[in-house]
Parts: C-alpha cells; structure tokens; sequence
C-alpha cells in the first residue's frame, strides 16, 4: 500500500516504508550484500533497528552514576548480554524465546518475543571500569559510575627575586 494515497508523503513516512518494504527472505545466499548491493538496509540493520524501536529504557542520572533500566519480564541471566563497545558504547541485548509444549495449541501470542537491543553512547565522565548490572524481579539496571571531577589546577606562583 502506498502511503501518498492518504496523504501520508512526509520523510518520516518514506524512511519508515522503505524499512517495512524488506522481505526478510531477501538475503540469501548473499547474505547482509544482497541488500546493501542494491542501496537499501541490509537484513541485519533492519533487524537491529526492530529490536532497538522494541526495547524501551530509562536513563537516570544520579549524583555519582547513570543508571539504565530496562524491563525484562521472564529473562534469566543466561537471556540477558551487557557489553561495552568501541570504548564507550553501552549494549543491552538478549533474546526471550517462546516456551514449545506439544500438547499445548496457543489461541493468542501477545507477549513480544525474539532478540531486543538498546544501545547508549556513554559519557566522558562514564567510569568504563565500573559497570554493574542486577536483574531484579524483571527489571534490568546496568549502573555506570561516575569519574571524580578532576582537581581544579592551583595557579603556579613564581618568586619575584630583585635585581
């Protein structure tokens, strides 16, 4: 469906259709170059920018840290990956898969399931060297803490001798 027929033909509109118009079967053989060749998103893009659009998140900045909360419903450890990126970025991924009983038929699916991301470009004041993440009755909190402020440099006093 054409989104000019309601009036719909604004960048956002354009941007969002053109995600929407790749097949997930487009990759072959190929691979991610079958659509990066012809100038489009790749698969693994598309499917990044899903997981990202479905993972919300709250950041709080606190006195001596940031704090990045997620919910997480139904995920152990073992579902939930926190890495740190090209230095400061910030990854929060995992997969919650869907529980397969044969003898069970399922009459409705709502709960989301399949691979979540969210990534956050950590500050320069970010201490990369204290990170710490508590999963919690399904809420996720990864803490960065703080660097001190640096010293205020003390102006250098130079002794004045008479000649």
């Amino acid at each position: 469906m054409d989104a000019r027929m309601f009036g719909l033909e604004t960048p956002l509109m354009a941007a969002l259709q053109h995600l929407l118009d790749v097949p997930d079967g487009d990759a072959g053989a190929g691979g991610d170059k079958a659509g990066a060749a012809a100038g489009g998103p790749t698969r693994t893009y598309v499917r990044d920018a899903r997981a990202m659009a479905a993972t919300p998140a709250d950041v709080k900045e606190l006195p001596g840290a940031y704090a990045f909360v997620v919910d997480m419903p139904g995920l152990g450890t073992g579902d939930i990956k926190v890495q740190v990126e090209d230095e400061r970025v910030l990854v929060i991924s995992g997969e919650r898969r869907r529980e397969e009983k044969e003898d069970a038929k399922y009459l409705r699916m709502e709960r989301r399931m399949g691979k979540f991301m969210r990534k956050f470009v950590l500050p320069d004041n970010a201490n990369m060297d204290k990170i710490s993440a508590v999963c919690k009755d399904g809420v996720l909190t990864v803490t960065v803490e703080k660097l001190p402020p640096p010293e205020p440099k003390k102006p250098k006093t130079i002794e004045v001798k008479v000649a």
